[in-house]
């Protein structure tokens, strides 16, 4: 397999919690492999009149705790082992935080920044034709992701329900509030993160205003900026894909947010030192978050890292080789599938504010995704104590011995 494949990195992941669970064999054969992956073609006309036909996947990984449950992003380099990572980790994200949902995923190789309005509508409409047939709220349930938001879920909604002929607001998740989503969703992955981060620090005794870098200022980054600073924590290192900058006082988000929304990047900004080839993960902080895309913490630069805990927001943000040697460095990671699962919780509340027609205030979402997340985290920690391993197989050996019952439960072993 090529180098940081990320389904071969998911796939190693499986394998090392299989040493320590010795999971049945025929559950642990099928898990390594998605229940059904499709690959589809969206031709889509574009505004100068020709025709370019987009490649799209749906990864639908495991269901036996429940329905597929899974964004869909839009981003260049999307493949199918990347899709198929992506929905494996759902997976385990679901039974982590034990919600009765399941593992899908799904993509389209697009950069969406070169698209018009009208071209990305299409390809989104596109999208949701391709796959109608098999999604559904008690199917599975596709949300955003990368470079996909609630307008690009209101299109596809609203294209599966004129398929449909009838109202079905529980299809997708993520959607407008207009159409039905749920408060706090917006933010919801950042907020998630807030509660089990808070969880963390207090393991390690850090105090509350202590230094983060964030590594990636896209959706969830800057929401989890945002909510950090109002937490009292000093944000001090922010990047995005242009640069780096640096204020350990504190850098104030608003700002930094308002400028990149006017030059397109935070390199630049007046209140921080630019740092300039110097990435965020060199900076000595007490936090560091990434929030950007698979393995961009890796064997090249994980020696640079000097922080206490690493709280990944991002999918997949350490490579294996880079892991064991931040384990070696006694470095706390809380991991992605527990860290970012908030997204994938308000989306759960989501579908059952759908299913009953009754919408829930900010505060009652916000209580009840508290209550889910530190609960989560206190039975992963459970786990990491009882296994004397990391968090990450800790995550892992709650949420696949919780597949492994429901899937032996319906006789699938």
């Amino acid at each position: 397999m090529e180098k940081n494949n990320p389904f071969a990195n998911a796939l190693q992941q499986l394998a090392t919690v299989n040493e320590l669970l010795r999971i049945d064999k025929n559950i642990y054969a099928q898990l390594q492999h998605p229940q059904r992956i499709l690959e589809v073609s969206i031709p889509v006309k574009m505004d100068d009149g020709h025709m370019e036909v987009f490649t799209g996947w749906r990864s639908q990984y495991n269901d036996a705790r429940g329905p597929f449950k899974g964004g869909i992003r839009f981003h260049p380099d999307v493949s199918r082992d990347e899709v198929k990572a992506l929905s494996a980790w759902m997976t385990w994200k679901t039974a982590v935080v034990n919600i009765p949902l399941g593992g899908g995923k799904g993509g389209v190789a697009v950069d969406p920044k070169k698209l018009s309005d009208r071209e990305l509508e299409e390809l989104s409409r596109g999208y949701m034709r391709a796959m109608a047939k098999f999604v559904g709220p008690e199917l599975d349930v596709p949300a955003p992701d990368v470079y996909t938001d609630p307008r690009i879920m209101g299109w596809m909604l609203d294209e599966y329900e004129k398929m449909l002929g009838t109202h079905a607001p529980g299809v997708i998740t993520g959607k407008p509030l207009s159409l039905g989503g749920s408060e706090v969703r917006e933010f919801s992955t950042a907020q998630g993160a807030v509660y089990v981060m808070a969880r963390a620090a207090e393991k390690l005794g850090l105090a509350k205003n202590s230094t983060v870098a964030i590594q990636g200022f896209g959706n969830a980054g800057s929401f989890m900026a945002e909510l950090l600073e109002k937490a009292g924590y000093r944000v001090a290192v922010l990047s995005d894909s242009h640069g780096t900058i640096c204020n350990y006082m504190g850098l104030k988000v608003a700002a930094v947010a308002a400028h990149k929304k006017n030059t397109g990047s935070v390199a630049g900004y007046v209140g921080a030192n630019n740092e300039g080839e110097k990435h965020c993960l060199e900076h000595q902080v007490d936090i560091l978050i990434p929030a950007a895309l698979e393995n961009s913490i890796n064997a090249e630069n994980v020696n640079f890292i000097q922080t206490k805990l690493i709280v990944e927001l991002a999918n997949g943000p350490i490579s294996p080789e880079a892991e064991k040697i931040i384990n070696e460095k006694n470095i706390l990671i809380v991991p992605d599938i527990l860290a970012n699962a908030g997204g994938v919780v308000v989306s759960y509340f989501e579908q059952v504010q759908n299913a009953s027609g009754y919408y829930w205030k900010k505060e009652e979402v916000r209580s009840r995704l508290q209550e889910i997340m530190e609960r989560a985290f206190d039975e992963v920690w459970h786990e990491k104590e009882k296994y004397r391993t990391t968090m990450r197989l800790g995550a892992y050996a709650l949420a696949v011995r919780r597949i492994e019952t429901a899937m032996k439960d319906r006789g699938r072993n």
